[in-house]
């Protein structure tokens, strides 16, 4: 069931224009007669209030480059892809050049500006909180929970864009970019102030039926973890800052610790069934055909420590708490083939990482060969497809993909209660932002000393019902286990770049470059060029729209 969250976000939308900036290109208007001396005063304001910052935070991939797409496209696992009349946007952002696309300087600027709104909203109800009537126990979980998504949203963007403005309070200043270091201070103020404050319940599933959703001291600690990993990594040190000191790796080893000793997770049975795309069945609803969970998971399982909430309840004149971004990585046609519905065929696959898994049973679990499992019968026309197609390699991800009928039709319009909808706007899969195995991997990276034992568990989840070959946990191996792990889940081109730029510059040079997809049905090779990712040092171009917005205050990134 889609957690209320966002099914209240409707309601939400009522005071938004409360959280709302106010830079010209930031505004959005007051909706309601509120005003801030007339909210933020007891308890209901405060839950409508945080329903409104989670609501922002859910919409930061509504328009744009979902960041998660542009994590797996720069990365090895996946070329720019889309429709062959679409542009070389997404090849621009595989490649980091800007040859590539010259007159696109302002791919991320809508992804900008959604950051920053959604931080604003943040920004505002921290300044309102202390003023606002609660008890002590519901200002900490609250005060936590925002604090949790101010971090995420910087998180990002400091990993994207390196140079970001960093504002903590609800201002409208032509601020200067912080420098990288001060971001990761606050980003690690913040997620250690609400791993340490906010109540500890462990997991159940009770528990997820009402909160799901909700960050939480756990999801606080682990992506405190990762934080940390890409910090000093990447910049190759050995702490991350905080205003108060610095925070260890043995300090982050044990705030994974206690998230695996206490939080209540587990790991799902078989790999498969995180996954709606691979633990269906068909069905009937009277005479129609219809695909229905099997051996699903379902949301809020046990391995979900933090997922972003999406629901089913978009059509054209209401396109609150859809999926917006799913559709772009579907397959791409004129129509689709069960159980894959029809998108705009992002993220094609390199088949490079097919080779990777090998054996591996989560390779037929995370990709979809498209000559074989839909070979142009029914609906769908291969031929049409590969026609249609830019950067086409035969293969593309089966973890976030429309879903369809077995007669062909969208399964999230049928599912979809409402009329006047299209497969474009209603899908609804939540994002599994973190799960408890990068949990057990963080932690065996850190050096636990039940490192082989967190590795194997997650090995051995993989190959169930059967036994996992075994490997000698490394951290070379356990990066290289994350890759098939958590393919097209946001995380490869990080945990690359956190290898160090040269590194990561070699390994996708030596990946990509000179490989021959199809565009229009004709060769197209990929060009990629290491030295390009070393000057850029691995970062996206500051949109030129905020530049100028900014008379010049922000300075684009070397490289571009």
């Amino acid at each position: 069931m889609k957690r209320n969250i966002v099914k209240r976000a409707v309601v939400a939308m009522g005071f938004c224009g409360l959280l709302a900036c106010s830079d010209s290109f930031l505004d959005v208007n007051p909706v309601t007669d509120l005003t801030e001396d007339s909210f933020y005063l007891n308890a209901k304001d405060a839950e409508r209030a945080l329903v409104g910052c989670y609501d922002g935070f859910r919409t930061l991939w509504d328009d744009g480059i979902a960041f998660p797409t542009a994590a797996e496209i720069m990365s090895d696992n996946c070329f720019g892809g889309t429709g062959k009349g679409d542009g070389s946007s997404y090849k621009m952002l595989n490649n980091l050049d800007k040859a590539t696309d010259p007159g696109n300087d302002d791919q991320f600027n809508q992804t900008w500006i959604n950051y920053y709104e959604a931080i604003y909203r943040l920004n505002k109800f921290l300044s309102k909180l202390a003023g606002t009537e609660l008890t002590d126990a519901d200002r900490t979980r609250i005060e936590g929970e925002v604090r949790f998504l101010r971090a995420y949203c910087y998180f990002d963007m400091v990993r994207l864009w390196g140079n970001v403005p960093l504002k903590l309070e609800p201002t409208d200043t032509n601020d200067k970019q912080a420098t990288p270091q001060e971001v990761f201070r606050a980003i690690g103020d913040d997620l250690k102030w609400a791993s340490d404050h906010m109540n500890s319940v462990a997991w159940t599933a009770q528990w997820a039926a009402t909160n799901d959703g909700h960050a939480t001291s756990w999801s606080a600690k682990a992506l405190l973890a990762r934080v940390f990993l890409f910090y000093t990594g990447y910049y190759e040190t050995g702490t991350l800052p905080l205003t108060e000191g610095e925070l260890t790796k043995e300090q982050t080893l044990a705030y994974l610790e206690d998230v695996i000793a206490h939080g209540g997770f587990e790991l799902v049975g078989e790999y498969k069934n995180l996954w709606l795309s691979t633990s269906h069945k068909s069905g009937k609803d009277g005479e129609k055909p219809i695909l229905i969970p099997d051996t699903y998971a379902g949301e809020g399982n046990s391995e979900i420590v933090f997922a972003i909430k999406y629901n089913n309840t978009a059509n054209w004149d209401n396109q609150v708490g859809t999926n917006k971004w799913l559709v772009m990585l579907g397959v791409r046609g004129s129509a689709a083939g069960y159980p894959y519905g029809q998108g705009w065929g992002a993220a094609t696959v390199n088949p490079k990482l097919v080779t990777a898994f090998g054996a591996d049973p989560r390779g037929v679990n995370s990709i979809i060969n498209v000559e074989t499992e839909l070979p142009g019968t029914g609906v769908f026309k291969l031929k049409d497809h590969i026609a249609e197609m830019q950067e086409y390699t035969g293969y593309m991800n089966k973890k976030y993909t429309p879903l369809s009928n077995p007669d062909g039709s969208s399964y999230a319009e049928y599912v979809c209660p409402n009329t006047n909808t299209s497969f474009m706007i209603c899908q609804f899969q939540d994002y599994f932002a973190i799960r408890y195995a990068d949990v057990l991997l963080m932690a065996a990276e850190l050096g636990s000393p039940q490192a082989q034992a967190y590795f194997n568990k997650v090995r051995n989840r993989a190959y169930a019902p059967n036994a996992a070959p075994v490997i000698q946990v490394s951290k070379d191996n356990i990066l290289a286990e994350r890759r098939l792990e958590f393919a097209f889940e946001g995380l490869r081109y990080w945990d690359l770049l956190r290898q160090g730029v040269q590194k990561a510059a070699t390994t996708l040079e030596t990946a990509e470059n000179g490989t021959t997809t199809l565009t229009a049905g004709s060769a197209d090779v990929v060009k990629l060029s290491a030295a390009k990712i070393i000057a850029t040092k691995g970062l996206q171009q500051i949109p030129n729209t905020q530049i100028t917005l900014s008379n010049g205050v922000l300075k684009q990134n070397t490289g571009w």
